[in-house]
């Protein structure tokens, strides 16, 4: 699995345990977990147990997870990645999160653009799923920048906080 993946203005690294301090300062921001299926953290080690998780999974290949860094500056603005990699069906699921500061820049776009040529390419998958809160218009207008169909909502699929939420379902195919 190749551990760096390299855009216009970004670095993707797959994340290690020193990245905490800076992920957890985006993780603890309600901005940017507001529609994620987490918590805001409230302790960087949430942060340590985060990245160790996705280490683990990243070694049976079933996940991975980049910091998203800055080339200019090294400095970590977010994560993205694939949150489940099916081989056997050749495709994933991605998830991204950017520090709220640095919203409206395309990063994001840039970021997802780079999963996406990396997972077609030289992971040859066909399909790259994304899934989304009804209310989250930011992710939902990326999506259709990149050109993903929406597919339809996933009805009470997820709990967050004890509650059942939709999601609507995004796909990307190789030969979109």
């Amino acid at each position: 699995m190749i551990t760096e993946l390299h855009t216009e203005r970004l670095l993707l690294r797959k994340m290690k345990v020193a990245d905490s301090s800076s992920l957890f300062s985006i993780w603890s921001d309600p901005e940017v977990t507001r529609y994620m299926n987490v918590s805001s953290f409230t302790d960087e080690q949430q942060a340590r147990d985060m990245i160790q998780l996705l280490d683990d999974l990243s070694e049976d290949d079933k996940a991975i997870r980049y910091a998203v860094i800055l080339t200019e500056s090294s400095e970590i603005i977010g994560s993205c990645g694939y949150n489940s990699l099916d081989f056997e069906n050749a495709k994933a699921e991605i998830g991204y999160d950017i520090a709220a500061s640095f919203w409206g820049r395309g990063y994001a776009s840039e970021a997802v653009r780079a999963l996406l040529d990396h997972a077609f390419s030289s992971l040859e998958l066909n399909r790259i799923e994304a899934k989304v809160d009804p209310a989250n218009m930011n992710s939902i207008k990326l999506l259709h920048k990149l050109d993903f169909t929406f597919e339809g909502t996933l009805r009470q699929s997820e709990r967050v906080a004890g509650r059942f939420n939709d999601l609507r379902m995004y796909s990307k195919l190789k030969s979109d």
